[in-house]
């Protein structure tokens, strides 16, 4: 399980983040909402040690990892895909996955997983091309392939969805599903588009001015008005 305690995060004067709580449990998928600019991307980037946090404490199954560095927390069991993909154009699908297995040794950082190109069948089809020939949406698999190249126990999405076809959002999002009923993995989501959101969400966080002001159960979002509340 991750747990987020209270944590406080500044750029220069501004104050970003306010005191934000959260809880990720394993086998479930939690999904962070609220318009743009209210601190989403922060949160994920102190989760992963990118940005520091001023205050608070971050838990690992218990652990506080809020002073690791981000390769520490990759290590610990995160994995980021960051808004962008952030994938490399130049080198092949096959080794972009691999890159993503930096934190083994020996020949497991050889191959891929076999598992990996069964989730993600096109990658498998495209696997000796370079990354930066493939679509918004073959990038965006590749950009969670990579990520679960790491076998993370915390799986962080940065609205996966953003200019993507819908076809490719259906698939991701029943990949996401799929791999939150396994049971053996947290994944925050944050996201942009609500009924997305509202479909796969076990949890629901809203966030707004850096605070957290609506939490609960996925399937009651409906019924709490959360579309209105994060609506642009």
């Amino acid at each position: 399980m991750l747990e987020v305690k209270q944590i406080n995060q500044f750029y220069g004067g501004s104050h970003i983040l306010r005191d934000v709580s959260f809880t990720a449990p394993m086998g479930a998928c939690s999904v962070v909402l609220g318009r743009n600019g209210v601190g989403k991307t922060t949160f994920l980037k102190c989760l992963m040690g990118i940005l520091p946090i001023k205050s608070g404490e971050i838990l690992l199954n218990g652990k506080d990892i809020s002073k690791m560095s981000p390769e520490q927390r990759v290590r610990a069991g995160l994995a980021y895909v960051p808004q962008g993909r952030d994938i490399f154009s130049t080198l092949t699908v096959e080794e972009n996955i691999l890159i993503g297995m930096a934190k083994f040794s020996g020949a497991k950082t050889k191959k891929v997983p076999s598992h990996l190109y069964e989730i993600f069948p096109v990658l498998d089809e495209m696997k000796h091309r370079r990354g930066g020939d493939l679509s918004g949406g073959q990038q965006q698999q590749l950009a969670i392939a990579r990520a679960l190249a790491s076998e993370p126990s915390v799986l962080i999405l940065d609205e996966p969805t953003e200019g993507i076809q819908p076809s490719i959002i259906k698939d991701i999002g029943r990949v996401i599903r799929k791999l939150a009923d396994q049971g053996d993995m947290s994944i925050v989501l944050v996201e942009q588009f609500y009924d997305f959101a509202e479909e796969i969400a076990d949890y629901y966080t809203v966030m707004s001015r850096g605070q957290v002001v609506a939490e609960g159960i996925g399937a009651d979002m409906p019924a709490q008005g959360i579309k209105d509340l994060v609506a642009i």
